[in-house]
């Protein structure tokens, strides 16, 4: 059984991926960043979701020997070009405050019209081996973003998301419900086929 650490201290996201090694039949044992407490956090350097994912999977193989994956995710407003982008969890200047981050970024969408308010969630996900190897794919939740917060699960922009086809917002979905469509799930599950290519 093959040793895979993934580059994050969140237990949701170390329980996702898990869950869906496990449905693949992959018997891999994962474990977070936290198992190596002593590895420092990687500047996330890259000018795209795929370029900061393999900085860190590609810090973190070569820091423990093990092979690594790493995310990196944001949210993409059509009218704006595509941003926040990799800039989406420090949007409003300082990294994490997801209250100030959706506050301006309705601001800056205010007399935008709902034709004109499509939006994607992405996920970059990078699988890196010790030895330099490495592969990068991506997910997208993709629908329309809404005038005010709605709901309480999730973070981020989620109060703000409408997936396609939906009602309710990325924060009003069960935690059940949004990964079975989110962005990072899509992107873990695409790693499913490069995990049994380089590892077996």
């Amino acid at each position: 059984m093959t040793r895979l650490i993934l580059a994050t201290r969140n237990a949701g996201k170390i329980t996702e991926l898990r869950a869906i090694l496990a449905e693949a039949g992959l018997p891999h044992d994962l474990v977070g960043a936290d198992a190596h407490p002593d590895i420092p956090d990687v500047k996330e350097t890259g000018v795209t979701f795929a370029e900061n994912a393999l900085l860190k999977a590609h810090a973190l193989a070569k820091a423990t020997g093990l092979p690594a994956v790493a995310d990196d995710s944001g949210l993409c407003v059509d009218v704006l070009n595509g941003a926040p982008g990799i800039f989406s969890a420090r949007w409003a200047g300082r990294h994490g405050d997801d209250k100030a981050n959706l506050d301006l970024l309705l601001a800056q969408l205010a007399d935008i019209d709902d034709a004109h308010r499509g939006a994607h969630f992405a996920c970059a996900a990078a699988l890196a081996l010790p030895d330099g190897t490495d592969r990068v794919v991506e997910g997208r939740l993709r629908g329309t973003l809404r005038h005010a917060p709605s709901g309480t699960n999730g973070f981020g922009y989620d109060p703000i998301l409408q997936p396609e086809g939906e009602t309710r917002t990325c924060a009003e979905l069960t935690p059940g419900e949004k990964n079975a469509i989110s962005h990072r799930g899509k992107a873990f599950r695409a790693l499913v086929p490069v995990v049994r290519e380089l590892l077996g």
